[in-house]
């Protein structure tokens, strides 16, 4: 497959683009929004750099990228479809009901919602809910190499072989979900930490910037290495995860009940607030997107050369 079409051209579909340009395929973007070619063009040659490091594919360039306002005239000779559309049901039935009238059958249409579900999304699609599916990134997709893949309830399994091989060929890192569920995998992950460091805040045992060094310089660097399961399998010694869990299991229970049920008010949103100004200070987000990209970088140019 090497011609995409990327449907919706903000944060993430500008980085979509970038990182399918840099593995050597030819990109057709679509946006309805004023000013959305410009945008696209300027974020792609932003994100240029950092896809240049990750190493270009033969043949790779910015120049193989089109843009048109026709949604129809920019999926009709897409080989793939990667729509990054609003996060609204109303918004993805209206895009995936042109999607379905104007790609070929046979194209996977993959959303990159970061938690509808794809039987939602293919309510959209009366004639070809199956091949109807989400594949959605990690931002910023052109760094970050995860991507879920997940069907819905009439999305045929062939649909789900083409989009794991297409985004492996990609060079991205695809897992299959078996189940669809709200907020797929990775973001219920992220939530269920999430919960307990917005309690920890709400309760004043932890600054947000405490917690946020507890993660970045603690069980974060052991997890971008080796995932929850298997780091906690070799901090269990020659008995590995058994041993743990025998040792540990019942205080892990005891902790699992002891964890908080926080609620979003308006004194906690402007605690979190308050605490995230205050750890980033006057750094611009730009420096600190640039520094957590330049990290990335390293991190997977080490997992990459490692035995």
């Amino acid at each position: 497959m090497t011609h995409v079409a990327v449907v919706g051209t903000g944060v993430i579909g500008a980085s979509w683009a970038a990182h399918f340009l840099g593995r050597g395929m030819d990109v057709v973007a679509t946006d309805p929004a004023a000013g959305a070619e410009e945008r696209l063009r300027a974020d792609v040659a932003a994100h240029w750099p950092t896809v240049t490091a990750l190493g270009l594919a033969e043949g790779a360039s910015p120049e193989r990228l089109t843009f048109t306002a026709d949604l129809a005239a920019a999926v009709a000779d897409a080989d793939f479809v990667q729509e990054s559309g609003p996060e609204r049901p109303e918004v993805k039935h209206e895009l995936f009901a042109a999607l379905d009238a104007a790609a070929r059958p046979d194209v996977v249409l993959a959303s990159s919602s970061s938690g509808m579900l794809p039987s939602d999304i293919a309510l959209g699609c009366p004639d070809h809910p199956e091949r109807v599916l989400v594949g959605h990134p990690f931002h910023p997709p052109h760094v970050v190499p995860l991507v879920e893949v997940v069907p819905g309830r009439r999305t045929a399994e062939p649909a789900v072989e083409s989009a794991m091989a297409f985004y492996a060929g990609a060079g991205k890192k695809p897992i299959r979900l078996r189940q669809e569920l709200p907020g797929h995998v990775a973001n219920r992950l992220q939530a269920a930490l999430w919960r307990e460091a917005y309690s920890l805040v709400d309760r004043g045992v932890a600054t947000v910037a405490d917690i946020d060094t507890a993660i970045s310089d603690g069980p974060g660097l052991r997890w971008s290495v080796l995932g929850p399961f298997t780091a906690q399998h070799l901090s269990g010694g020659p008995g590995g995860i058994a041993h743990v869990l025998e040792h540990l299991g019942p205080p892990t229970e005891a902790w699992w009940r002891d964890l908080g049920d926080p609620t979003l008010t308006p004194a906690l949103v402007d605690k979190i607030v308050a605490g995230v100004a205050e750890a980033v200070g006057d750094t611009d987000p730009a420096q600190l997107a640039a520094r957590r990209d330049a990290v990335l970088l390293a991190v997977l140019a080490a997992k990459a050369s490692a035995p």
